[in-house]
């Protein structure tokens, strides 16, 4: 199996044939938000069998980029989307998207891996403005490796029941400004999370790639040192993880237990 990361929380999981995309962001600009390291993806990045959406954040279900993908890919979402978000019914409409709603273990099949959503810690609803209270989940996605896109979360004492045995853990260890709030993970609650799921290799996402105007040249470490303190942190309390700290756009094939 491979992982590649596009940036932010975008990664490309492509296990038994199977093309798997997450939380797909391809803009250079998101509101106060900018694109500050990394290439928007190609357009081949929005090639995939099934499209993961962790939550309602236009960070991480961003109507334009699902806009790219082809006519009849698989978008799996939370239970409620569709109802939060007119748009989703929009794309469904005109660009013939499969949706697919879920709630925590649901399982869905594509081609030869089985997709099963997790809880997640985190307020899912659309903001500003949203309404309704659709909540975040993860995912595994389960092939010849079981992999955990975590989406946006924080620390729960059932994380590790919830999420099952897994292979490669993808989590979040930043954001995109100096501050985090609450039922997030940064650098060190991750690790922590790593300990907890004992994964055999994990990849830490969502972090240092957008950034807020005007900020971009202040105390730019916070942004994109993270990565670098998950590592350090991970080795500290979970040495038996290998850590693969990846560039935009760079794959890694993390080794799968046996």
């Amino acid at each position: 199996m491979e992982v590649t990361w596009w940036g932010h929380a975008t990664c490309t999981i492509e296990d038994s044939g199977v093309r798997v995309l997450t939380d797909p962001l391809f803009a250079r600009r998101l509101a106060h938000l900018r694109r500050r390291r990394g290439e928007v993806p190609p357009p081949g990045a929005a090639v995939a069998d099934a499209v993961l959406i962790s939550h309602l954040h236009s960070d991480h279900l961003h109507l334009p980029s699902l806009a790219r993908l082809a006519p009849g890919t698989l978008v799996i979402v939370p239970r409620g989307a569709v109802r939060a978000v007119p748009g989703l019914r929009a794309l469904r409409r005109l660009r013939g998207l499969r949706i697919s709603e879920v709630t925590p273990g649901d399982v869905v099949k594509v081609g030869e891996v089985a997709v099963r959503a997790v809880p997640a810690l985190h307020d899912g609803r659309r903001l500003p403005v949203g309404p309704h209270r659709v909540p975040a989940l993860g995912y595994v996605v389960e092939g010849e490796a079981r992999t955990y896109f975590a989406g946006d979360t924080g620390l729960f004492d059932e994380m590790a029941e919830a999420v099952g045995p897994v292979d490669v853990a993808l989590l979040p260890v930043g954001g995109w400004g100096p501050n985090l709030g609450d039922h997030h993970l940064d650098a060190g609650r991750a690790a922590q999370a790593l300990a907890m799921l004992g994964p055999r290799s994990a990849v830490p996402v969502h972090y240092g790639t957008y950034w807020p105007i005007g900020l971009d040249g202040i105390r730019p470490h916070e942004f994109h040192s993270p990565g670098d303190e998950f590592a350090r942190q991970a080795a500290r309390v979970a040495p038996d993880v290998a850590v693969h700290r990846l560039g935009h756009g760079e794959c890694v094939r993390p080794e799968a237990r046996r």
